[in-house]
């Protein structure tokens, strides 16, 4: 009952709340974005949603228009030298996410589920992940953005080409995550990931999720 209905209208509920109270924060950010860098706002880009359909994902703008063609690819890595002006400080407070409480309130995605990927990266999910992982709607927040935060950092130090990092050592892990998700979806979990979400930015290095969830999959030695 709670995944099929009381979800979607609390993400409707919250979504339409929270962007009401965040309109203030989001229209100076609208006007610096028009101001600076290649002067537009939003990107938007195809992920695979729900039930694996494809739907366009809504971002405030933090990279060259031709980012994906650079080099880096799909990839952003920190100091990244495709971020424009207001990038750096957009992505690492992910306030460049916050656009996507519309993609909520359309429904194509909830509060919390798996992040969307696009398609290239989904590929790179183990097969009994891909079977399962789009059961429930892609979420702006979630269990593997949580444990992943650092991401970012760990595409950057690795010796392997990000490419090969995120499939050898990121994508089998966070596909587990998200099926630990599904087994344990509730409305317990999902305000947890809320306040967990709220609480890596405020204390990014911390590991409360694994004191809080004590059977989450193990994180691999490759991530410390």
């Amino acid at each position: 009952m709670y995944k099929h209905f009381f979800k979607r209208l609390i993400d409707f509920l919250l979504s339409f709340i929270t962007l009401t109270i965040l309109s203030p924060l989001l229209i100076p950010v609208c006007i610096g974005l028009l101001l600076t860098g290649e002067h537009y706002i939003f990107y938007f880009q195809k992920r695979v949603g729900y039930k694996n359909r494809l739907f366009d994902i809504w971002k405030f703008a933090t990279m060259l228009k031709n980012s994906p063609n650079m080099a880096g690819g799909l990839y952003t890595l920190r100091k990244d030298p495709r971020l424009m002006p207001m990038g750096g400080f957009l992505r690492k407070t992910k306030i460049n996410e916050l656009p996507q409480i519309i993609n909520i309130l359309l429904g194509d995605m909830s509060i919390v589920g798996p992040r969307p990927l696009v398609n290239k990266n989904f590929e790179l999910y183990p097969d009994h992940v891909k079977v399962s992982i789009n059961n429930v709607k892609p979420g702006l927040t979630g269990i593997g953005s949580i444990v992943f935060r650092d991401e970012e950092r760990l595409l950057s130090e690795t010796v392997l080409t990000p490419h090969e990092f995120y499939f050898k050592h990121i994508a089998p892990y966070k596909g587990e995550l998200e099926i630990w998700y599904q087994k344990n979806l509730s409305l317990y979990t999902d305000l947890m990931l809320i306040f967990l979400t709220a609480w890596a930015i405020l204390a990014p290095k911390s590991n409360l999720v694994y004191k809080i969830f004590k059977d989450l999959p193990q994180r691999p030695t490759d991530f410390n």
